[in-house]
């Protein structure tokens, strides 16, 4: 058996994620179902987990709490601050070994001390590889290489280990991030954060019970730490042009990867090895590739939108994915401030990855990667820009969570990409449905959890089903 049934999150632990997956060509994917007894303390959570009681048994770290848990740098005895910072990876696939390579290169005295796995092999492939960037930085003990199932518990019940560095499909983020908290270690993770209401709801109550253990929580949404978008945002909101009118933001590129399955794998190992393709894990292109732009976008704007009403549809994906190729979403932001909103991967288009505000003294254009960013005034003169690195915006966010926990005031940042995870899907339910969706809704009254109830990693999926708008209902 590759994965247990879900009940306790039992959980694969690894993936191939690249921080924006790559467009052609497949790579050897490592699924992650998970393992977990997360902080189920706002009602809707319960919902989700009623079916994991039948599992096995919470470990003994996350049932204590934080009494196990070693103290971090911060407001502790001085030589505390001496001792390295501990973190393990869970994920040994190219996201997860991208991540800690940043982690480890922007910060001193810290060290990679446990790896998670599924698949064995992978763990010796990491350990290696990053202890020869990485010299003196990699201290990963035999007894501390895991692999399996309940390869991620084993980092969360391991007292040692600060920080939890999680690159895994996103459906079972929320739970992952969840469980962290309630085992008290510092986290980063990967974007999106959730997928749907049902997630977002664990996320809201993850963050809340990070602010209360003193724990941090970072997040993959890098651009939030790239100088020219920090630069460009701050003139914005200090109305250097004026005041923010409407805006158009793309996320159109090529083809993406889609994996074959092997003759020995289930239903339900198939769907997480391609996991891309199913709705449940990925939430389509808009909540696992676009959502960068989203997260701009609600930055831009102060918070998430009031309402979306979009379309879309599929021309190009293989039978067997229930992804579309194209989402175009109106976001309505507080104000009566229009987004129209576009992502696209179609082989052989133009791409374009682009945030475009229209203030009432001119426009500001910010451009994914490296492309920059720049404003002009009304008659089109440009009176600011500045070039973009996305490597530096990537190794940041790593050096702001340890210096954060050094400091003794640990950034908890899971809300703001829930809501722009959220609000990905909140546009994901408008293109399906074919309906207007008001954020209200979707955050309150959705019943929406796409998470199988049933799952069973040796068990039967159905077919994947893509969305018909007219025919898909609004849960």
């Amino acid at each position: 058996m590759l994965f247990p049934a879900r009940p306790s999150f039992q959980s694969p632990t690894s993936t191939s994620i690249a921080r924006d997956p790559p467009m052609s060509n497949p790579v050897d994917p490592q699924p992650h179902p998970p393992t977990s007894k997360a902080s189920a303390k706002n009602p809707a959570d319960s919902a989700r987990r009623s079916f994991l009681k039948a599992s096995t048994v919470a470990s003994a770290s996350v049932v204590a709490g934080l009494t196990t848990v070693r103290p971090v740098r911060g407001a502790e005895p001085q030589n505390a601050s001496e001792e390295p910072v501990r973190i393990g990876l869970v994920g040994a696939g190219g996201r997860g070994s991208g991540a800690i390579n940043d982690s480890l290169t922007i910060n001193q005295n810290v060290t990679l001390s446990a790896i998670a796995d599924v698949e064995e092999r992978k763990l010796e492939s990491v350990r290696k590889g990053t202890a020869k960037r990485h010299e003196g930085k990699v201290d990963v003990a035999e007894h501390k290489m895991h692999s399996g199932i309940d390869a991620y518990r084993r980092i969360l019940d391991d007292p040692d280990i600060d920080v939890v560095l999680f690159a895994t499909p996103p459906g079972f983020r929320p739970q992952y991030v969840a469980e962290a908290v309630d085992a008290g270690k510092h986290v980063f993770a990967e974007k999106p954060t959730c997928v749907d209401p049902a997630g977002y709801k664990i996320c809201l109550s993850a963050h809340e019970q990070a602010e209360k253990n003193g724990t941090a929580i970072v997040t993959g949404t890098q651009y939030r730490r790239q100088t020219n978008y920090v630069e460009a945002i701050k003139q914005l909101h200090e109305g250097v042009i004026g005041d923010i009118i409407a805006a158009t933001m793309r996320y159109c590129s090529s083809g993406i990867w889609f994996r074959n399955r092997r003759p020995e794998m289930s239903d339900t190992q198939y769907q997480v090895f391609n996991w891309m393709h199913n709705i449940w894990l990925s939430g389509d292109q808009i909540a696992e590739q676009a959502v960068h732009n989203i997260d701009t976008m609600n930055w831009i704007m102060g918070g998430p939108p009031e309402s979306a009403y979009g379309s879309g549809g599929r021309f190009t994906r293989p039978e067997g994915s229930e992804m579309w190729d194209n989402v175009e979403v109106d976001y309505i932001y507080p104000g009566n401030r229009l987004v129209s909103f576009m992502c696209r991967q179609i082989p052989g288009t133009q791409g374009d990855n682009s945030n475009i505000i229209y203030c009432t003294g001119g426009r500001c254009t910010i451009r994914g990667g490296n492309s920059g960013a720049s404003i002009v005034d009304r008659d089109g003169k440009e009176i600011w820009s500045m070039k973009g690195d996305i490597g530096a915006a990537y190794k940041q966010e790593h050096k702001d969570l340890i210096d954060s926990i050094r400091n003794g005031k640990p950034i908890v940042e899971l809300k703001n990409t829930a809501d722009s995870s959220m609000t990905a899907a909140l546009g994901r339910m408008a293109a399906y449905t074919g309906k207007n969706v008001t954020w209200d809704f979707a955050t309150n009254e959705s019943k929406l959890d796409l998470f199988p109830k049933d799952f069973d990693i040796d068990g039967p999926r159905p077919e994947p089903e893509f969305a018909i708008p007219g025919k898909t209902p609004l849960i």
